[in-house]
């Protein structure tokens, strides 16, 4: 990813993060994986914020639908380390007939500079593995949070 997702802070859920010891590496650093697993952590409250529990929307057998991530990236700033707290935002950068794209910025609290930033976009598939247009309902809860110029 290049350059800095933007963020409408109108538009944008902000979570909180303890970083854990089981997150760092040897040097007491945030691991790179944890920040995509606080990146879905992120999302999950996102969607739970819209009233769609994420259970029913990663993988949803009685409406025949699933949203896997095809694609994540995080550009690594700042180190963070064991005991800090960061803030997580989390926003929708884009959404298109079949995906859905989120942006994601950490920074600490009492900090503008970002520390990490990154992007994962999910994708409407059907049983059949393939892809298919994104529900109604997360259509129409996400439309409020889609930046004017997405």
């Amino acid at each position: 990813m290049t350059g800095t997702v933007l963020f409408t802070p109108a538009k944008a859920m902000e979570i909180p993060i303890t970083i854990r010891f089981g997150d760092t590496d040897p040097y007491g650093v945030v691991y790179f994986a944890s920040y995509f697993r606080y990146c879905h952590h992120g999302i999950e409250e996102f969607l739970r914020h819209l009233g769609l529990p994420p259970a029913s929307m990663f993988r949803n057998q009685q409406e025949g639908f699933g949203l896997p991530i095809v694609g994540a990236s995080c550009d690594f700033r700042r180190p963070v380390k064991y005991g800090e707290e960061i803030l997580l935002a989390v926003s929708v950068v884009k959404m298109s007939n079949k995906a859905l794209t989120f942006g994601f910025q950490f920074r600490r609290p009492d900090r503008v500079e970002v520390v990490a930033e990154g992007q994962a976009t999910l994708v409407a598939i059907g049983p059949d593995w393939l892809s298919r247009t994104l529900p109604d309902r997360l259509r129409e809860a996400i439309g409020r949070f889609i930046p004017s110029t997405a």
